[in-house]
């Protein structure tokens, strides 16, 4: 359960993040330093992120405690399948560019990947 709901925490910020973190590349500074203050400023500023960071922030938090009863081989590319569904899924929903064959290939491979994880355990 607890992989599950950090999958969605993870997944369902990342596009999330994106979204809410529009115009970061608009911001030109002349020197390095300059730049990555400029940066730093327009994204603690922006509540959106910050909302969506935190939440992500609370995942990482869920995964290090669920880890401490898991089994790392399984966890973890379980985590991260279910992560990039969640991502797919809320990605497609608030708009973005719709999941083509090439990302669905990608699911399937890694779907075949984490079964063969799960299989090798039982």
């Amino acid at each position: 359960f607890w992989l599950l709901v950090t999958a969605f925490l993870w997944g369902a910020t990342n596009p999330l993040l994106k979204k809410s973190s529009k115009g970061f590349e608009e911001i030109n500074k002349e020197t390095f330093l300059s730049q990555r203050l400029a940066e730093i400023k327009f994204l603690l500023s922006n509540l959106k992120y910050l909302g969506f960071l935190i939440l992500n922030q609370c995942g990482s938090l869920v995964f290090y405690l669920t880890l401490s009863s898991a089994d790392l081989s399984l966890a973890i590319p379980i985590t991260n399948f279910l992560s990039l569904v969640f991502t797919g899924i809320v990605g497609y929903l608030i708009g973005e560019k719709s999941i083509n064959g090439g990302s669905i290939l990608g699911m399937v491979f890694v779907v075949f990947g984490v079964t063969m994880c799960i299989m090798s355990k039982a």
